[in-house]
């Protein structure tokens, strides 16, 4: 296939704010749509009719895009191909790797739409791996392209993408930031394009680690009234995962449950393992964050920890789910294994965003606390305090501040009884 089909197909889809399935509706399978877009099938005469006019495209136009291959073009649809593949096998170093190759071929061939989308591709490896900045970097990049201004669909994604980056660091203003921007671009996309759910689903996510919870609710709401009958399984299951985080995280357990029991339902291992790992990670957490100690939340942990065994992740990855571990012993009264495994983790913290080093300090403050050992304890709330402020979550700085109080009147007092007694 010659010149990038899959490439040009999937840049005008996105373009647009389609997903796969929106785009092959009735027709053509969301898969069928990912092999045409990968390279992997070949379009027949009656597709390239048809995908031309849910495109607005002249058949003509498509059909160009599968005229015979220069050199250039083959080893840009190698180097492509390679990213995809090392993606499938969650290979995240390599595929970032080929995908920069795959943008340096296109940008050198001067097809834009090609290097962007593999430039793209490239950050969402990095962001994979981790590595926030460098994520960053490149995204710029494609900020700083006409194409970001000229297309709201490329602008929104890119902000998206850069409220993550900045999410993951612990920069939750400029998370906030970003996330609002990319909702702003929205107004350019239909209003079905499940791209406004993307940008709802990250202003919600960076609110709610802000502490900015009734703003979140009520974005919580707007996304909730844009889902239908006709809406796709797994996004139904993913608005509803964000929805019951949100809950939880206001004190509203019975809607908390109630949304988490629906994203269960929902959301299939058979589908995508990676993204029900995730949901399994974050109902644990929420749940724990809530005081909720039940035999479902330790179910969602113990499905959090077999499918990252089976997909692999990163440090980080595996750090996260420990800590949710962690918090499982505290609150259920096993503080000596809490504080050995927070020990561990706080070792590492690291390679944790800042907000979540800072909950890891948080929670090993309060367990030396409960074991009596309170000057250690004092260390690791302080540390904490420190590491919300940098993050800008205002409401945990405060709660660090109460237990660090806390401690110290213990103190006070008890040095006034040892100086009476004297």
């Amino acid at each position: 296939m010659g010149n990038g089909f899959g490439e040009k197909l999937r840049a005008e889809r996105l373009d647009r704010g389609l997903t796969q399935a929106e785009l092959g509706k009735d027709l053509y399978s969301p898969s069928y749509i990912s092999l045409l877009e990968t390279g992997r099938r070949e379009p027949t005469a009656d597709v390239i009719e048809e995908l031309a006019h849910r495109l607005e495209l002249a058949p003509k136009a498509l059909e160009a895009w599968s005229q015979p291959v220069s050199v250039s073009d083959a080893e840009y649809v190698l180097a492509g191909l390679y990213a995809r593949q090392a993606w499938d096998l969650r290979d995240y170093p390599v595929a970032a790797t080929h995908a920069a190759a795959a943008a340096r071929i296109a940008q050198d061939a001067k097809n834009t739409s090609a290097w962007w989308n593999m430039t793209y591709m490239q950050a969402e490896c990095l962001i994979k791996q981790g590595l926030w900045q460098e994520c960053k970097n490149v995204v710029q990049h494609l900020l700083d392209h006409p194409m970001a201004a000229e297309s709201a669909g490329l602008g929104v994604r890119a902000q998206q993408m850069l409220a993550a980056a900045a999410q993951g660091q612990g920069q939750l203003t400029t998370a906030v930031s970003h996330a609002q921007e990319a909702v702003r671009l929205c107004a350019g996309l239909p209003q079905d394009s499940t791209m406004i759910i993307g940008a709802l689903r990250a202003l919600i996510g960076a609110l709610a680690e802000s502490g900015r919870l009734d703003e979140a609710w009520e974005y919580c709401q707007d996304m909730n009234e844009r889902m239908n009958e006709h809406s796709m399984t797994q996004l139904a299951g993913e608005v509803a995962w964000v929805i019951g985080n949100v809950a939880f995280m206001r004190h509203d357990y019975a809607e908390g449950v109630k949304y988490h029991e629906r994203a269960a339902r929902l959301l299939s291992p058979a589908n995508d393992i990676d993204l029900w790992a995730r949901f399994n990670k974050a109902s644990a957490a929420v749940r724990l964050s809530s005081g909720i100690v039940e035999p479902e939340t330790l179910s969602s942990i113990e499905r959090a920890e077999l499918a990252l065994s089976i997909v692999g992740g990163t440090r980080t990855d595996e750090l996260e789910v420990a800590f949710i571990r962690a918090r499982w012993l505290y609150l259920t009264g096993d503080i000596v294994a809490a504080v050995q495994k927070l020990r561990e983790i706080h070792a590492e913290r690291d390679a944790l965003a800042q907000h979540t080093a800072g909950e890891v300090s948080l929670l090993l403050g309060k367990a030396l606390k409960a074991a009596g050992e309170a000057s250690d304890a004092l260390v690791y709330l302080e540390e904490a305090q420190k590491e919300f402020s940098a993050a800008g979550a205002s409401d945990r700085v405060q709660q660090a501040m109460d237990a660090v109080l806390e401690i110290r009147l213990a103190q006070r007092r008890a040095a006034a009884a040892a100086s009476a007694e004297a």
